[in-house]
């Protein structure tokens, strides 16, 4: 190929490209301005540009080894997971707090019942209104708040709950006892007997040895005698179940209370009988109607109290002395 020397000459208004070969001397002139030559131009130009562009992304490309759309789909796929797993934690936090509720829950129904336990107990043991009000919260307080303690987070608020949720029971516990034991002691009371089987009346007889009112000998009397008009209400001095209720040689009408502890009444010689053998009676029940049935020399009650099966002073009982 022959040699074309280039030489640009600019003329006035224009600038033209001339190429002239060496040899045949063939002359060519481009006017560089005119529309086909900056056309052709553009296009060189960006051609170059966009194998320069192309040349670098392969570079890049092999250089991270990573396709651009491929690591855009994984890009997609740790946003995805780490949506995901923000969702789980989510998820076993709020199992979390509804558990923390549901103790709570079962916290308060624990106070609720505390107070009513407590109140019941304040009556139970006669305690003075105000003493132990179970309708407002203990007063507290003290010096320690110094501003610099840390709120409290989740693992350790858990833990506060599990201890006062002891403490609560074991609380209910002791006073579950406490309520055992008083009603116990009520129990007793009200088992044991005490006071006088009748209102109306007069002891005509006492406990021991006396002359026999029929044959005139010695003889032991075996329980007391309260005198009164005949149809004297009769009250069992002590709660208990009626083992006996009916006629008896030598008490007429008679009435039997267990009491339990070994520990029985007698009412004998009554003019009607209110209850019947297997009833329960509570203390202070009326059982009976005074009268003179059985060996009797007019109306009167024969009371007698048995310990272990056998007749002892019920004077000890009705809380009287001779």
């Amino acid at each position: 190929m022959n040699s074309l020397p280039v030489i640009i000459r600019r003329q006035t208004g224009n600038m033209n490209l001339i190429l002239i070969a060496r040899k045949s001397g063939f002359v060519k002139q481009f006017d560089l301005q005119h529309p086909l030559v900056v056309g052709c131009a553009l296009v060189v130009v960006l051609g170059i540009l966009g194998a320069a562009f192309s040349f670098g992304v392969s570079l890049g490309t092999r250089h991270r080894g990573v396709n651009p759309i491929d690591q855009l789909g994984n890009w997609s796929a740790d946003l995805l997971k780490q949506q995901s797993q923000i969702e789980d934690v989510r998820k076993i936090l709020q199992e979390k707090v509804n558990a923390l509720a549901m103790r709570v829950g079962q916290m308060n129904a624990n106070v609720i019942r505390l107070d009513a336990l407590g109140k019941r107990l304040t009556r139970m043991a006669n305690l003075e209104d105000g003493e132990f009000n179970f309708g407002h919260p203990p007063a507290q307080g003290g010096s320690e708040f110094m501003g610099d303690g840390m709120p409290a987070q989740i693992p350790n608020l858990t833990a506060m709950v599990d201890g006062l949720q002891s403490e609560l029971s074991s609380r209910e516990t002791q006073l579950g006892v406490l309520e055992n034991l008083i009603l116990t002691r009520e129990l007793n009371k009200q088992v044991y007997p005490e006071g006088k089987p009748v209102l109306d009346g007069w002891i005509s007889s006492y406990f021991g040895r006396r002359a026999d009112p029929f044959t005139g000998y010695t003889a032991t009397h075996k329980g007391l005698d309260f005198a009164g008009p005949a149809g004297t209400e009769v009250m069992a001095v002590a709660a208990g179940l009626v083992t006996w209720a009916g006629d008896r040689s030598g008490f007429g009408m008679m009435v039997e209370i267990n009491h339990g502890n070994g520990l029985a009444t007698r009412y004998g010689h009554n003019e009607k009988l209110l209850v019947k053998q297997g009833d329960m009676v509570r203390k202070g029940q009326e059982i009976a109607l005074m009268g003179s049935t059985g060996r009797s020399t007019g109306n009167h009650l024969h009371f007698e109290v048995l310990k272990n099966g056998v007749q002892v002073d019920p004077l000890r009982f009705i809380g009287e002395s001779r």
